[in-house]
């Protein structure tokens, strides 16, 4: 599969997930990765309360502002580059949230298929 940080999972140059907060493995805006994210930050999502309070019970909270670590914590609304891997969780539990298919990275296909990334297309 092309490395293209560039590239989402339509074939076309990457679109901006959220500038605020902002967003990324980098903190560029973008769900871009690389070899050293091992969580794959790839999935660029829409929170919902749902999906804050699954993250949460499942050991990464989401919510909570975490200063020390320029982090504000996020609120139903925000786009935030997920881990692949937890937002297939979030499906296979029922609760995944809506997706911004141009802002999420192509690399995302190699945990989530697009099928199922298809079927939560923030409207």
């Amino acid at each position: 599969m092309d490395k293209d940080p560039s590239t989402n999972v339509m074939g076309r140059r990457l679109a901006l997930c959220s500038a605020d907060p902002l967003t990324g493995f980098f903190r560029n805006g973008q769900c871009d990765t690389c070899d050293r994210d091992a969580g794959s930050h790839t999935v660029c999502a829409v929170m919902t309360a749902e999906f804050l309070a699954f993250s949460k019970y499942v050991g990464n909270d989401l919510s909570s502002p975490r200063p020390e670590f320029g982090f504000p914590g996020l609120k139903p609304g925000d786009s935030w580059c997920l881990c692949a891997a937890r937002f297939l969780q979030a499906h296979d539990e029922g609760c995944a949230p809506q997706v911004n298919l141009e802002a999420t990275h192509r690399r995302a296909l190699e945990i989530v298929p697009l099928e199922i990334l298809q079927r939560y297309v923030a409207a």
